[in-house]
């Protein structure tokens, strides 16, 4: 299987998965569920540090620009994410009066406790939480920055180094095998057909807003950057396709951040924003959770205006920035935003937690893809600032 590229094996995975979970015993898929949570553990025992290996040493190596690149990363990730949901909230008050006429509210519940189990649980708790890296990952990184430490910089490196090994020799090669297990068990749990013959109109429009929303972010990067789009669209797949069975942007950070280094960035750019923005830029995720949100409110027979909606997005925004070590987490951060704001029921929020895991993978696949594209402006503005800096003096 090394013969093949990494997209081969993801997508022969995924297919593998979904032929396989349709018609194999139970035995089988808790085998392979025994995998995947023994596996699924140890990335979220490595997300913090995969984080504080590259944030820091990133950080780091830009020396007195490392704030304002932070800020800048920050605010163009954030903005991304607020106009993905403002989009999405204007395609479903067009579409949904003509989409939704003939559907009607059934109860779902919580679809991921139709998974099948493994034979045994291996704990791995994470050393950390992920907003406690990138914290802490900020502190060092700046801290080193600000006093030159070449100490703690080449402690940093090595550290790097380290977590780099792990995941060229032992996440990369394990990853198609993850993604087989979790699409055999999902197609033998039965969870997605379900709910996708009552929403395949809503899942529809949703994945359409998710590409052109890629094309949206990857025309205006090339534009500044002098690329094409489309290419720079094909360089990030393997990431896409990643995410789509990792259900994770955190877990997908490796692929992630190899495929951004293609795309003419430098790489202490991308070294220090693609685990950043696995953390902070949602875009996808916010596309998919207003959308079934107001699918759910359509179809209680009320309607959500714009003044309702817009600050629920902007609170999603920094709610979120916690969930994406943790497939599904997206939603489950949300809950809290949808009971308060958006006055859901314990009936409307079992729905809203069916309707985004049933296509959690899809949200996530947008997410990391865009990263690419905030990276690539990043890049490009922090070199047009250098330079009109140097002009200066």
């Amino acid at each position: 299987m090394k013969s093949f590229g990494l997209l081969f094996r993801i997508f022969l995975a995924i297919i593998l998965g979904i032929a396989i979970g349709s018609f194999v015993n139970n035995w089988f898929i808790r085998f392979f569920a025994t995998f995947n949570d023994i596996f699924g553990s140890f990335l979220g025992f490595i997300i913090p540090l995969i984080i504080i290996g590259f944030i820091v040493p990133g950080i780091g190596s830009l020396g007195k620009g490392a704030g304002k690149l932070l800020g800048l990363t920050a605010v163009i990730a954030y903005t991304s994410t607020i106009i993905a949901g403002i989009i999405a909230f204007i395609s479903a008050k067009l579409l949904y009066p003509s989409l939704l006429t003939q559907q009607s509210l059934q109860s779902f519940s919580d679809p991921s406790k139709a998974l099948s189990s493994g034979f045994i649980e291996i704990e791995m708790p994470p050393p950390m939480e992920v907003m406690t890296a990138l914290l802490l990952s900020f502190v060092i990184g700046l801290g080193i920055a600000a006093i030159k430490g070449d100490v703690l910089y080449k402690l940093s490196l090595d550290f790097r180094d380290i977590i780099h090994l792990v995941i060229e020799k032992v996440i990369i090669p394990l990853l198609p095998f993850h993604i087989f297990g979790i699409f055999a068990n999902m197609t033998a749990a039965g969870q997605v057909s379900t709910i996708l013959s009552v929403f395949a109109k809503v899942f529809v429009m949703i994945i359409v807003l998710h590409l052109l929303y890629l094309f949206l972010q990857y025309s205006f990067a090339g534009m500044i950057s002098k690329q094409n789009p489309i290419k720079m669209i094909q360089t990030m797949a393997p990431a896409y396709f990643t995410a789509l069975g990792t259900q994770s942007s955190a877990a997908t950070i490796p692929v992630t951040l190899k495929h951004a280094k293609k795309l003419k960035v430098r790489s202490s750019i991308a070294d220090f924003t693609i685990p950043l923005l696995a953390n902070i830029h949602l875009s996808g995720s916010t596309i998919t959770i207003v959308s079934c949100a107001l699918a759910v409110i359509f179809l209680q027979g009320d309607a959500a205006s714009f003044s309702t909606i817009f600050p629920f997005i902007i609170m999603l925004g920094f709610t979120m920035v916690a969930a994406p070590g943790v497939p599904g987490g997206a939603v489950m951060a949300a809950v809290g935003l949808l009971k308060s704001m958006l006055g859901f029921d314990a009936t409307m929020v079992s729905l809203m937690i069916a309707l985004y895991l049933a296509q959690d993978s899809l949200g996530t696949a947008c997410n990391v893809t865009g990263d690419g594209a905030i990276t690539s402006i990043t890049d490009t503005l922090r070199k047009r600032t250098a330079k009109e800096e140097a002009s200066i003096l």
